[in-house]
This record gives C-alpha cells, sequence and structure tokens, in this order.
C-alpha cells in the first residue's frame, strides 16, 4: 500500500475546473518535484494535499487513513511568501516549531532547554546564527525565507509541501539550504512534494517529477479544462519517464466532476 494515495481528484472554483483525474501513489520517504506552466493547478494540489481544500470530487489518503479534514501537524509547509511568527525571534520561531509537535502545544523546562540548543545548530545550518535574538520584520525576504524552511524542517512532518520555497534566496544560499533539505530528508525519511519553476532544481532534488499541464485545450475557452498529471519521471534514472499518463485516454463527451 502507498503512503500517499491520491484517487480521482478534481478540484473546481466556481464552476471553472483546476484539476481534473488526478491519480498519484507515493511511497513514503519519497522526494516528489512538481512543475508546470502558471496556473495549471500545483499549488492548488499542495492545498488538497495539505487539507487546507478539500476536492469537489474523489480523496486522498495518508498512510491508508481517512481522509484529512483540516491542516495538522503531520503536514508541514512553506509556501513561496515566507510565514513566520512576526512577535516571536528567529530563535524562538524555531523553537515553537518543536512545541507543536507535543500534544499539548508547549514545551517543560527542560524540554525548552534542549530545544534551544537545537534551535541553535539549525540556526547555525541555514546561516542565522547572527540573528537568532532578532524579529522576523527586521530580516531580509531571503532570510525571513530561511527561517520559514528552517521552521518547517525543525517540525519534522511525516509530509513536507513547498511551494517555491526558494525563489527569493540568492544562488549561494539556495545551495546551501538544497544540502540542508537533503540531510534532513536523510535524517528523517519524511515525504516531500515541492512544486518548483526550476527544472534543474526538480530532478536535482526529487525522486521523481510530476509534469501538471492540461492535455485537453479549446481555444475558444482555455478555461474550459483542467490540469492533470500527464508525465511522471524517474529522476534517479537519468530523467527517463515513466509510461505518460492515460487519465484521458477513451473519453468521450465532456466529463463533469
Amino acid at each position: 500500500m502507498s503512503f500517499v494515495s491520491v484517487r480521482d481528484i478534481w478540484q473546481s472554483y466556481d464552476g471553472r475546473p483546476i484539476l481534473e483525474r488526478v491519480n498519484l501513489d507515493v511511497d513514503e520517504g519519497e522526494f516528489v518535484s512538481i512543475v508546470g506552466a502558471s496556473g495549471c493547478g500545483k499549488s492548488t494540489f499542495l492545498r488538497l494535499l495539505l487539507a487546507e481544500e478539500r476536492p469537489t470530487k474523489g480523496e486522498i489518503r495518508i498512510d491508508g487513513g481517512e481522509p484529512a479534514q483540516e491542516p495538522n501537524p503531520e503536514r508541514g509547509v512553506v509556501f513561496q511568501r515566507y510565514s513566520v511568527f512576526p512577535h516571536m525571534t528567529v530563535r524562538e520561531n524555531i523553537v515553537a516549531a518543536e512545541a507543536f509537535k507535543t500534544r499539548l502545544g508547549f514545551l517543560g523546562r527542560a524540554a525548552r532547554r534542549a530545544a534551544l540548543a537545537r534551535a541553535d545548530e539549525t540556526l547555525e545550518r541555514i546561516g542565522l546564527s547572527h540573528v537568532a535574538g532578532a524579529y522576523p520584520a527586521t530580516l531580509s525576504g531571503g532570510m525571513q525565507q530561511r527561517l520559514a524552511i528552517g521552521q518547517a524542517l525543525t517540525a519534522r512532518p511525516r509530509i513536507l509541501l513547498l511551494d517555491e520555497p526558494f525563489g527569493a534566496l540568492d544562488p549561494g544560499t539556495r545551495l546551501a539550504m538544497h544540502d540542508f533539505l537533503v540531510e534532513l530528508r536523510g535524517e528523517t525519511a519524511m515525504t516531500v512534494f515541492m512544486v518548483t519553476h526550476d527544472l534543474e532544481e526538480g530532478f536535482k532534488l526529487g525522486d521523481r517529477v510530476l509534469v501538471f499541464d492540461k492535455p485537453r485545450w479549446d481555444p475558444h475557452d482555455p478555461n474550459a479544462w483542467g490540469a492533470t498529471i500527464t508525465y511522471d519521471f524517474n529522476a534517479r534514472d537519468g530523467g527517463i519517464p515513466f509510461q505518460p499518463r492515460d487519465a484521458f485516454d477513451n473519453i468521450g463527451e465532456r466529463d463533469v466532476a
């Protein structure tokens, strides 16, 4: 049984289809990169995985459980725009990520001391140790994004969802964060889904690269159809593609979700 099971997912907004017939099986510990043109539903798919949205049709199951009704601690997320706690210092933002893992949402005295020590190690690894006592508003956008990534990784969710997480970073920092993500993934065996517009980055980090696209196109009504997974590449075997997806084979009249 696959760890993440996506079955016949459709998503529409105000009757406008965004995703159609999305089916996917992902093993635990896999890193899945997601690429495709702007507006083809990549971020929508991440929100569905996060359970921030419910699909119009179909279901997503994690480890055989019931479909989630809302986001929960087993799913961590980093969006394209950084999202950290503005009222907490940089160090406290990292510690907060550990507190989220506890049942009551806070740490005892001994646990907090240990979390502070681990937070300092994390900040050293992501290049923010020199601003540990600062507040996010005083940091550059790239530094805030590094903090958001460090915070999400510290929580060590079973599934990590990344939406263009490195777009605001300079090339050197971007490579350093690639290394940090690879190292932490090796330590935790978390399952990762990452949306990126950088195809090279997708193949570098991913075990698989999914291409989202619209296999059907109406020139008179570009929004008539939604996108699905059109290719599923094995990124660890020289980019050799698996068989193209056949989600739309043998379809006649328009199939409405």
